[in-house]
């Protein structure tokens, strides 16, 4: 199975770097980008940074983790997909997730009061009507529409990762999606992650890609500062952020080690430190490029 690495840009990434991150990734031979939707801080749109990202290289391949799907018509995201992957084909690697991890933001994705999981239900099946089917229609509870001619469809199709780490979001990753990005699970809670959606998967006669399950993880590379820590406890106050945060590249590897005997093969690191990025992704591609195969 194939094993890569890509890097993860946090909140305060300003816009004006990009170019300058951009093209250390593509120079270094990292595998890929991951942009996050944080419409409340200077992160860069993740639509609007794949799209940069992709014009200024040639092989870099750019994701998103995650963008929010539920509050945004699926044919217009079909339409944005299709058109990146046109651009940049078998770069453009969309990960979706049910609602915003930041309470603030989630009023800007609007749905009706109680439907978001069946919304995201709908929008992730015309999504993905629109992106492989001649001109589909489509009539559900939410949306209706009548002969989608989004144009060039993606060749080869594209992959639909979902994040989520709950129960009802692995049988949507086994029913709905191509694969899962996870994030703030132990390696443990990674491999009952994978073997829940590989079961959903089954009971819908499917089959999820056996290197089609990752996670995104970080690294402090040095002592976790205090933010970091506070910010994880709030996610998980349940376990100790130092199970879920390297405090070095040294434990990073085994925690890499243990999250592949867990069957995942796919990583979006990022930096939990306040040195500049330059270093660490130089640090990146000294460490994890050769992992790769």
């Amino acid at each position: 199975m194939k094993i890569r690495f890509g890097v993860g840009l946090g909140a305060n990434t300003d816009p004006g770097q990009l170019a300058e991150i951009v093209d250390h990734l593509e120079n270094g031979g990292v595998d890929s980008l991951w942009l996050s939707e944080l419409v409340y801080s200077p992160a860069v749109d993740p639509m609007v940074g794949m799209a940069y990202a992709l014009a200024r290289t040639t092989r870099l391949k750019v994701g998103t983790s995650v963008a929010v799907l539920p509050g945004r018509h699926p044919v217009l995201v079909a339409k944005q997909l299709a058109s990146l992957a046109a651009l940049a084909p078998k770069r453009v690697l969309p990960v979706f997730g049910l609602r915003s991890a930041i309470a603030a933001e989630r009023e800007l994705f609007v749905v009706p009061d109680g439907a978001r999981a069946a919304v995201f239900d709908e929008s992730l099946q015309l999504l993905r009507a629109a992106l492989v089917e001649d001109s589909p229609s489509y009539s559900g509870r939410y949306f209706t529409v009548s002969q989608t001619a989004v144009a060039p469809r993606p060749t080869p199709p594209l992959d639909i990762w979902l994040g989520g780490s709950a129960p009802a979001a692995f049988r949507r990753i086994g029913a709905l999606a191509d694969g899962w990005l996870g994030s703030f699970l132990t390696p443990a809670e990674a491999r009952r992650g994978r073997e829940a959606i590989e079961h959903a998967a089954a009971q819908a006669n499917r089959q999820i890609e056996p290197d089609h399950f990752g996670i995104s993880l970080a690294v402090a590379d040095g002592e976790l500062p205090v933010e970091v820590a506070a910010a994880v406890r709030r996610r998980r106050p349940d376990v100790d952020p130092g199970e879920l945060i390297a405090t070095s590249w040294d434990q990073l590897h085994r925690q890499l080690d243990a999250y592949l005997d867990a069957g995942l093969t796919k990583f979006v690191i990022r930096s939990a430190s306040s040195k500049p990025l330059g270093d660490f992704i130089d640090r990146f591609v000294t460490e994890l490029v050769a992992r790769q195969n």
